[in-house]
């Protein structure tokens, strides 16, 4: 697929070089093309068809939760392995999920495995108290109509059970809700963002005017009421089931994020690993091979203008430095990436938990949500600051 995606940009490369030399002459005016000249144009804008469609297959085949390989039925040794290698991290959820299931002090229902937490010591204490919760109870209930999610986060946020995590999910999606309905906690959420990656980029060493530009038109396009039907279609095919600062931030975003983080391309790894190459050319490699998978990206966009497009342009900025602070040689830039993701994960635990939020009503946990988000903030702040 990476070598797919070159052939694509020197084909690419050379039908803009080629109708350049074609249509302009010295003077720079329009001139007629011969009959060779535009069966060749034609001829290789058919390839570059043929090309985007298999590029689109190869992502379908590998990539998509639909492919065969994502199935957990799907037989063979062949597609056993390499299901194995492509979801070894979700595999291994999932395992330890079954083995949970399956133990003698399995729960016995949803409802059980929601309300009975006594094997947890971590909730020993507050197990005997969660039929007083009452927006946790309302959940419950909740979930035998149904609660929509698209991935289970079960252990990385420490919930007991998958049904936990989704009724738990239910109520910080009115926590959230209550939130915002503050314009000053939308205000303080949208600049904490700002200074905490603009910090980011200055501790990387980076100019961050062109992020600080897409920024500010992601807050701004996202904010145009007139543009959430459009945001609300866009994440939908995303799997994002619910337009929440959860689901879309904390979840689609982040969380997955650091999942591609943690599972980078080989292609990417013998790079950096290579001992021959200098620290900037590594550099310079990575960050070029970011680009090239963005603009990939963006020719699949349904929406040219909309969420993900946004989304994309941060990206170009923000992706190169994680990827090079989570992979690269410099130890304070990767400490540094190492703390921003500790910081983002333990906010998200932080709201899955019964001991430091309440999951008595809405307001309550409205509260605890912002506490939380403060003293994270605080802390990714107070380690940027720590430069030389």
């Amino acid at each position: 697929m990476e070598a797919l995606e070159t052939s694509i940009n020197y084909w690419e490369d050379a039908l803009a070089a080629f109708s350049l030399g074609a249509r302009g002459g010295v003077s720079g005016t329009l001139a007629l093309t011969s009959p060779e000249e535009a069966e060749f144009c034609r001829e290789i804008q058919e390839l570059l068809q043929d090309a985007y469609l298999l590029q689109e297959r190869c992502e379908l085949l590998f990539l998509d939760q639909r492919s065969v390989l994502f199935r957990s039925e799907s037989g063979g040794e062949a597609a056993a392995g390499a299901r194995s290698r492509l979801l070894s991290h979700a595999h291994s959820s999932d395992h330890t999920r079954r083995e949970h299931h399956s133990s003698a002090e399995s729960f016995a229902s949803a409802e059980d495995q929601v309300a009975d937490l006594r094997e947890l010591d971590d909730f020993a204490e507050i197990s005997t108290e969660i039929d007083n919760l009452e927006l946790y109870q309302m959940a419950v209930k909740q979930l035998e109509v149904g609660i929509p999610y698209r991935t289970l986060r079960t252990s990385v946020v420490q919930c007991a059970s998958d049904s936990e995590f989704v009724c738990k999910l239910h109520c910080l999606r009115l926590g959230f809700a209550r939130v915002f309905r503050d314009a000053a906690n939308w205000a303080w959420f949208v600049d904490a963002g700002r200074q905490v990656l603009t910090d980011l980029l200055l501790f990387a060493d980076k100019e961050p005017k062109e992020f600080l530009v897409a920024y500010e038109e992601m807050v701004s396009w996202a904010t145009d009421a007139a543009n959430w039907t459009t945001i609300e279609k866009e994440l939908s095919s995303k799997g994002v089931k619910v337009l929440s600062c959860y689901d879309v931030v904390l979840d689609f975003i982040l969380l997955d994020a650091f999942e591609d983080l943690a599972a980078p391309p080989s292609s990417v790894l013998a790079v950096v690993r290579n001992r021959w190459l200098s620290d900037g050319f590594k550099e310079s490699a990575l960050t070029t091979a970011v680009w090239s998978v963005i603009k990939a990206k963006r020719r699949y966009l349904q929406y040219p203008d909309g969420f993900m497009a946004h989304f994309y342009s941060i990206s170009e900025h923000l992706l190169p430095v994680l990827v090079w602070g989570f992979l690269g040689p410099r130890e304070r830039l990767r400490d540094v990436c190492n703390a921003f993701q500790n910081e983002v994960v333990g906010f998200i635990t932080d709201l899955f938990s019964f001991q430091k939020c309440r999951y008595t009503n809405v307001e309550d946990l409205a509260e605890d949500i912002m506490q939380h988000a403060r003293s994270r903030a605080a802390n990714i702040t107070d380690k940027l600051s720590e430069r030389n």
